[in-house]
């Protein structure tokens, strides 16, 4: 259930995605709710509106997570460590999928905090590592 703000600031996160103007905004809320502002509107009457914007093709969007400040690398090899490490994530080998918990590795195995700072040595290096214990975890010698 959501609170009456929170329908309200839908409504208007909704009518500038929808883009209409002042005059249709009114005219619509008036038509649905009797009331030309979602101020004086309950609850009910605010869901009516948004369910009628979601009709009219908005869609609500879940909250982005908070970006870590840093672009992502798109060195190849770069690519190849976090596919590996996705990949590795997605079989269940690895906790967290998050570019945290492999910058956080990666700092741990080199001593280096960011992958766009590993020479194309250290990030061989870093592969070879990931690769071996994904072969490891699948039970493969090597």
């Amino acid at each position: 259930m959501m609170t009456k703000q929170r329908l309200i600031q839908l409504i208007h996160i909704a009518r500038s995605d929808l883009q209409m103007d002042e005059d249709t905004y009114r005219q619509m809320l008036q038509g649905l709710t009797g009331k030309a502002s979602t101020k004086g509107m309950d609850t009910p009457q605010l869901n009516r509106v948004l369910e009628s914007m979601k009709k009219k093709g908005f869609r609500i969007k879940p909250a982005g997570k908070a970006k870590s400040g840093l672009p992502l690398d798109s060195h190849p090899q770069s690519k190849k460590i976090r596919a590996l490490w996705l990949e590795m994530a997605a079989a269940g080998i690895v906790r967290d999928s998050s570019e945290q918990a492999l910058a956080l590795w990666v700092k741990r195995e080199t001593g280096i905090s960011a992958l766009r700072w590993l020479s194309n040595e250290q990030a061989s290096s870093v592969i070879e590592k990931l690769k071996k214990w994904q072969r490891r975890a699948a039970g493969v010698k090597q």
